[in-house]
């Protein structure tokens, strides 16, 4: 588990990430965070993780869901293809 040390950034307190956490995460400098509190924990958000969550789950129900139903002979290329004439 890794540790932070609370400090001072101005009239606010900050806390820094680790190197590894924030590799781990794939966290990036100027990236906005949402910080919340539970049962008296610090839960920190990242907005858009939520989104990329759901557009995995979406695309892994996709995958799945794939042999169910048929284009017939066209193809997803066929497809846009033909929109974009």
């Amino acid at each position: 588990m890794a540790k932070a040390l609370i400090g001072r950034w101005g009239k606010n307190l900050g806390m820094r990430f680790p190197t590894d956490i924030a590799k781990a995460i794939g966290l990036e400098l100027g990236e906005e965070v949402e910080i919340d509190t539970r049962d008296g924990d610090i839960v920190i958000h990242r907005p858009d993780a939520r989104t990329r969550a759901s557009a995995q789950n979406a695309a892994d129900e996709i995958i799945r869901e794939r042999r169910k139903y048929s284009l017939g002979k066209m193809t997803i290329r066929g497809l846009i293809g033909r929109d974009s004439h």
